[in-house]
């Protein structure tokens, strides 16, 4: 792949603005369970090798099992999520792919099972990760 722009020294402003909503999330009460879930299936969703790989690290580091980050990408067929992660889940395909819009069901299910805030929270996150996504995509990041 040819050199691509680097955001961080062309738009240190804007990419400080990015960061600073990653500082946000990570101080909500998100579970970290609950963030890597998102960042996990959002990076995945947008194909993102590089968030796919940085955050199936940090899932482990958390202590999440290999069984279930292997079945993220196929959690409506897997056992091993909770109502809430399957909420969760998906909620963060239908932002991530927000051209088809997010459902009434979908939304509805999460504002069900989460309060305002944590479903802010959770939508927050979503939005974040699918911005990061897209810059590392964009910028040509790789997975090493």
């Amino acid at each position: 792949m040819n050199s691509r722009i680097v955001i961080p020294q062309v738009a240190p402003e804007a990419y400080q603005a990015l960061m600073n909503l990653e500082k946000y999330i990570s101080t909500t009460s998100l579970t970290s369970t609950h963030k890597e879930l998102i960042k996990i299936r959002a990076s995945q969703v947008n194909g993102c090798a590089f968030c796919i790989n940085m955050h199936t690290a940090d899932a482990r580091k958390s202590g999440e099992t290999e069984q279930r980050i292997y079945l993220t990408s196929a959690w409506r067929e897997a056992d091993v999520f909770t109502e809430e992660e399957k909420a969760i889940l998906a909620l963060t395909e239908q932002v991530t792919l927000i051209s088809n819009h997010v459902s009434d069901e979908v939304y509805q299910n999460a504002a069900r099972l989460f309060d305002e805030k944590y479903l802010a929270e959770i939508i927050l996150t979503i939005i974040t990760i699918n911005s990061w996504n897209r810059l590392a995509i964009t910028t040509g990041l790789r997975a090493v």
